[in-house]
């Protein structure tokens, strides 16, 4: 079969641009088409600029022409982000947040809402302007860990809508169910109600310029995680485990979770959590409660990136429970490690743009 501009296009009018809810073709979004003898090379552009967004047109764009042109067929499609003044107008979900990154575990009791604030909080102490959506539904802990407890959302009015504004600490903002229940109160909801609520968080709040979006997710996998995976343009993902095998089993399937064909976001790494232990009278000592380098063995088994290990220190807990991250603290090993492991996700963040 010979292939011609017309016959690519043809098969490329079957490919939505999920976002737009239109073909690729009708939409002008296909570009620079090449043919050269079995191989189509072009560039497509997509409104989710979101690494698993232009991975997910760039496996569709391939089905899609092999289907109807051949097998054979090699297929080169560089899919790109449109720029911000094309899509501000059809992006309605976050549009001026940079990077929105999850932070999930395998299982509770793992430390993950403390990584995800002092990880917000040496950010903002980089320099960058940062946001936190505890999406931990049934557990919030940033009102706590940000001594906010007892605040509330304002209100704004953005274009004529209202909207709510986050609760600032530390130059952070911070959306969280804890800022509309009392601290005493158990929520007992069932999923589609949770999953109702992680959306308003997103989609009801006016965020703003942001560098940094961090999602402090609920343990394990289930609803909360497909519906944010269905509502946000998810950058990437971080698993925070500690070293001991029962740990390590549910980070495995946090990890698995991450790949899977519908959500498809890629993790940026995992963090080992209470990694060693050493008591203020004797800070050289580590003393291996839950094992040693669990974590990072896993995460080079799993061919993933290893972001760094935090120890487990009395000041971490005493620093969340006043609600003044140990990040801050001056040159302290826990501050240094929190600062260190800010850079190397940032790093890791930049190689997936």
């Amino acid at each position: 079969m010979e292939i011609t501009r017309d016959k690519v296009l043809e098969a490329l009018g079957n490919v939505i641009e999920p976002d737009l809810k239109k073909d690729i073709v009708s939409q002008n979004l296909v570009e620079d088409i090449e043919i050269n003898d079995q191989t189509i090379s072009l560039v497509v552009n997509v409104v989710n600029p979101a690494m698993h967004a232009r991975k997910r047109m760039q496996e569709a764009v391939k089905f899609a022409l092999n289907r109807v042109l051949g097998d054979d067929i090699d297929v080169i499609a560089v899919v790109k982000g449109m720029p911000k003044e094309a899509t501000e107008s059809r992006r309605k979900i976050l549009p001026d947040v940079k990077n929105i990154i999850a932070i999930a575990s395998g299982k509770g009791g793992v430390g993950k809402s403390t990584v995800v604030a002092n990880l917000a909080g040496g950010l903002a102490k980089a320099g960058y302007k940062v946001g936190i959506v505890d999406a931990d539904i049934y557990g919030p802990s940033m009102p706590t860990m940000f001594d906010v407890v007892g605040e509330r959302p304002s209100s704004i009015d953005v274009d004529g809508e209202q909207k709510m504004t986050p609760v600032i600490s530390y130059g952070i903002q911070i959306m969280s169910i804890g800022f509309f229940t009392a601290p005493d109160d158990a929520v007992v909801w069932r999923g589609p109600m949770a999953s109702k609520a992680l959306t308003q968080m997103f989609t009801d709040t006016h965020w703003g310029a942001l560098d940094y979006l961090l999602v402090d997710l609920p343990p394990g996998t289930g609803d909360i995680h497909l519906s944010l995976v269905q509502t946000v343009p998810l950058d990437g993902a971080v698993i925070v485990s500690t070293p001991q095998e029962v740990a390590l089993s549910d980070a495995r399937k946090g990890v698995s979770m991450f790949r899977l064909d519908n959500i498809k976001v890629p993790v940026l790494g995992l963090i080992e959590n209470m990694a060693w232990f050493t008591p203020a009278e004797l800070p050289d000592n580590k003393y291996y409660i839950f094992g040693r380098d669990g974590v990072k063995n896993l995460a080079e088994g799993m061919n993933e990136t290893f972001l760094g290990h935090i120890p487990l220190v009395q000041s971490v807990r005493e620093s969340g429970d006043i609600g003044r991250p140990a990040v801050y603290q001056e040159n302290t090993p826990i501050s240094k490690a929190f600062d260190e492991l800010v850079r190397k996700f940032v790093e890791e963040t930049n190689k997936e743009k």
